[in-house]
């Protein structure tokens, strides 16, 4: 039977959406998860946190008329347990079997699909430019970007194609024309949202550097070098250069206040180099790295955001709930900042994690090489963003 086919259960079923289950996480209330996709699904990405109790038992077990005794006696009887899968079929019928054998249980709506579809915006409180800054957060995947508005006006940084529409009405419902959609780099683990911006009447923006690398539609926007900078209001969005993660990686200061990095640094970690020239390539883009960030980076007042493009299971969130940080407290968290280049070589090269899934296919759909319509897109950027040179924090190390 395949996973996206069940029938519907003979008993009601509860359901939970997915924001409501992550304010329970958030809460810190206890939630137990019986994730009932395959093993190899359950181990590349799932829904975990210090308060999650996460349990996973494919749903083929629960097919049988008469369920192992083994598969029942992993299943807790004394708690509420909800049920997942990919996309909310297989979880209602496994939650409806076990629903008739007693248990407490409700379903996730939609599944990981569901999860994925949370995005949240949260106010940056300590930017203190002009204007206002939100940082968007796709807690699945742990993607960030950043919306400013002044004086009716806005721009948005880094961009998800899967939120397109939302950027356009949080746009309409701060009164505000979104007039730049603006990429650090080529992503690798998401679609870009920049060319279906630009399609709907926002000024497209790609860093010049990266064209390069193979973009097929430079023509059709703008192009961004170091030191070019965009007016929203008041403020302003300049281009600095910083090579390292990609050849063609370019961070934003937004109003010398907050530098959104990309993948270039995060509060947590440094960014992988090989995702562009593989492991052959990856100490050069390692040297590229240490240079941008001891050069371009590390030189702008202790007091200036970081503000990366992603967050992992290990940032801990500043208190105003964002992925934030100053460059001040990251040198002093972050031994990597603060070593001579081959030991920030050897130390980014010796534990980088699995690359991102599908992140060759995400890459050429990024370059406009290869043509995916909606729903390919979406399920292309499922699972982890794995960026990072590292699955730990590199911060307070």
């Amino acid at each position: 039977m395949n996973a996206d086919d069940f029938p519907t259960p003979d008993v009601d079923v509860d359901s939970v959406d997915p924001e409501s289950l992550k304010d329970r996480i958030d809460a810190g209330e206890d939630v137990t998860i019986l994730d009932a996709r395959m093993r190899s699904d359950y181990e590349e990405w799932r829904i975990d946190g210090e308060n999650v109790t996460s349990i996973n038992v494919p749903y083929f077990e629960f097919l049988e008329d008469e369920i192992d005794d083994d598969v029942l006696d992993r299943i807790p009887d004394d708690r509420e347990v909800t049920v997942l899968c990919a996309k909310g079929g297989a979880s209602e019928y496994v939650a409806g079997t076990l629903t008739e054998r007693g248990y407490d249980v409700d379903h996730l709506e939609d599944g990981m699909n569901g999860w994925a579809s949370i995005y949240e915006a949260v106010e940056v409180d300590r930017y203190d430019g002009a204007g206002t800054l939100l940082q968007y957060q796709r807690p699945s995947s742990g993607c960030l970007g950043y919306l400013l508005y002044d004086d009716g006006e806005a721009a948005i940084i880094d961009p998800l194609r899967a939120f397109t529409d939302r950027y356009l009405d949080d746009a309409d419902e701060l009164g505000v024309e979104l007039n730049y959609a603006l990429d650090t780099h080529v992503h690798a683990d998401h679609i870009s949202g920049v060319r279906d911006l630009d399609a709907a009447g926002v000024e497209g923006v790609i860093p010049e550097a990266a064209v390069d690398r193979g973009v097929t539609y430079a023509d059709e926007l703008t192009t961004a070098a170091d030191g070019d900078t965009f007016a929203v209001g008041d403020a302003t969005v300049e281009t600095v250069y910083t090579p390292g993660h990609t050849t063609g990686m370019t961070s934003y200061l937004v109003d010398e206040s907050l530098l959104a990095t990309g993948d270039g640094l995060f509060i947590e970690s440094v960014a992988r180099p090989d995702l562009e020239e593989g492991d052959e390539g990856a100490p050069d883009a390692a040297r590229l790295l240490y240079e941008s960030l001891q050069e371009r980076v590390l030189t702008l007042p202790d007091d200036t955001l970081i503000g990366g493009a992603h967050f992992s299971d290990a940032a801990v969130a500043a208190d105003d709930g964002t992925y934030t940080a100053p460059i001040g407290e990251l040198v002093e968290e972050m031994d990597a900042l603060t070593m001579d280049e081959q030991a920030f070589v050897d130390l980014i090269l010796s534990d980088m994690p699995p690359r991102p899934a599908n992140y060759e296919d995400i890459i050429a759909t990024n370059l406009g090489q290869n043509a995916v319509d909606d729903d390919e897109a979406f399920t292309l950027e499922l699972g982890p963003n794995n960026c990072a040179a590292s699955q730990d924090s590199l911060a307070g190390d």
